[in-house]
């Protein structure tokens, strides 16, 4: 769905960002496999450089680590140790940049990655960008960390939970309920006092996703005091509780006169996939303000129900724009065959935005030449439709359409670049690893903060 203050006192205000990237690569490194690609052990006949460094490396002493490093003349061989020494060095100190040039030197292009220590410098990217002044590029921080949501970084999504911005507290919120019991219930249960409302209703999907019922008190208390969407979803929660009478609530939420509410009731109804809840959806597809049928043509992809195709079918016709393209992108998710030549009409229709619906759809049913499609939107003059057509790509999740998101990455505005290097996250596998090295080199930090996160997914999946 598109869319009391929890500040405490000095000392636990969020730490530093060199303090939070030692913290985070500390924890990092205390398992096993971690600490055996981390710390390696010198052989007996390591040059006193070499001993030099992994004896400071040792201490912590980072700084002379780096000295010893540099000291050597740039054309020189140096060792694979003394490399790796260095480059978790630059790692520990959090200069990213640094420590991948020196792996590019210890893992020269062509060879194959470590991908222990490849996913530790992608999250060095990332967490050196926890603190920076522009909100956009921590926005897209904490994006990376919450698609991640691993162990390592629950501190610094708990930290989230206190940035100035809206979006990035919902972002850290949204990666704390993905972390599972990897990350406790207390930072959550305090984002429920969040003075915004889409923090609290992400803390409370967070909340919900759990199915704990020790919260239910909790979050009936929720479902009585709020109103409007934020009423919708802590309902919602309940109903993941087994309160079928909540799920009763919000289909009437679904037809009250307030539009953000009619749009959370629907959007919350696709999630939850109640066969109930259908006929409310089919008809909010005639809703007279285009938004929520848009809100509703996507909740019926969501819900996944091939019998909403027909209803869907009739939503491509529809006056406005973002309405077809939403229902032909959920046509696409039902998986229902004789939806493909509506699709392609829709394919051709002169409003770019519905293509790019049109172009998920057929991907996802498999459709070759839709490729060709989605090629010639990521060369359309706007950079936001370039920007759609590489998550289209990705959410149809057809690796047939990688090279649409390998040139995407290479486009001059950052923000198809910044949504294709997402993308690649998404379906490119290890596939993806070189291009997304590239791309850790881009001059805009959101776009290297991007690619790492991607990095850092792609280089876990098991071999």
């Amino acid at each position: 769905m598109p869319p009391v203050n929890v500040r405490t006192s000095g000392t636990e205000r969020l730490l530093p960002l060199r303090a939070i990237t030692l913290c985070v690569f500390a924890a990092s490194f205390s398992s096993p496999t971690l600490l055996q690609s981390a710390e390696p052990s010198a052989p007996p006949n390591a040059s006193e450089s070499q001993r030099d460094a992994r004896v400071a490396f040792q201490k912590g002493q980072y700084d002379q680590v780096i000295r010893l490093l540099e000291a050597a003349p740039p054309d020189s061989k140096q060792p694979r140790e003394l490399l790796k020494v260095g480059l978790l060095s630059y790692v520990r100190l959090g200069q990213p940049e640094s420590a991948f040039t020196v792996y590019t030197r210890l893992i020269p292009p062509g060879t194959p990655d470590d991908l222990a220590l490849l996913r530790e410098l992608a999250l060095a990217f990332i967490t050196s960008r926890v603190r920076d002044p522009e909100e956009h590029v921590r926005i897209t921080t904490y994006t990376a960390l919450a698609e991640i949501a691993s162990r390592e970084v629950v501190p610094l999504l708990e930290d989230g939970l206190l940035d100035p911005s809206v979006l990035v507290r919902a972002q850290a919120a949204e990666g704390l309920g993905r972390s599972g019991p990897e990350a406790d219930s207390t930072a959550l249960k305090r984002a429920l006092e969040d003075p915004a409302p889409a923090v609290r209703i992400a803390a409370l999907n967070a909340l919900g996703e759990r199915r704990d019922p020790t919260l239910e008190e909790l979050l009936t208390r929720m479902a009585r005091s709020e109103e409007g969407a934020v009423h919708v979803f802590a309902l919602a929660a309940l109903v993941k509780l087994g309160h079928s009478d909540a799920l009763a609530d919000i289909m009437s939420a679904a037809t009250l006169p307030d539009a953000d509410t009619r749009m959370a009731a629907l959007g919350v109804l696709g999630r939850l996939k109640h066969p109930p809840s259908l006929t409310v959806l089919r008809q909010s597809l005639y809703d007279p303000n285009p938004d929520v049928r848009a809100f509703a043509a996507g909740a019926l992809g969501e819900f996944g129900q091939a019998g909403a195709a027909t209803a869907l079918t009739r939503a491509l016709e529809d006056e406005n724009p973002r309405v077809r393209g939403t229902a032909a992108a959920s046509l696409g998710r039902l998986r229902v065959a004789y939806t493909r030549p509506l699709l392609w009409q829709a394919a051709r229709d002169p409003i770019a935005l519905v293509r790019v619906g049109a172009v998920e759809g057929l991907l996802r049913l498999g459709e070759r030449d839709a490729v060709l499609v989605a090629a010639d939107l990521a060369r359309h003059s706007d950079p936001s439709v370039r920007s759609a057509a590489a998550l289209a790509v990705g959410s149809a999740g057809n690796r047939k359409a990688l090279p649409v998101l390998e040139t995407l990455i290479q486009d001059q505005q950052p923000q198809p670049r910044l949504t294709a290097c997402r993308a690649l996250g998404k379906i490119g596998g290890r596939a993806a690893i070189p291009v997304l090295k590239n791309a850790l080199l881009d001059s805009d930090p959101a776009v290297r903060v991007a690619a790492a996160g991607s990095l850092a997914q792609v280089s876990s999946i098991p071999r």
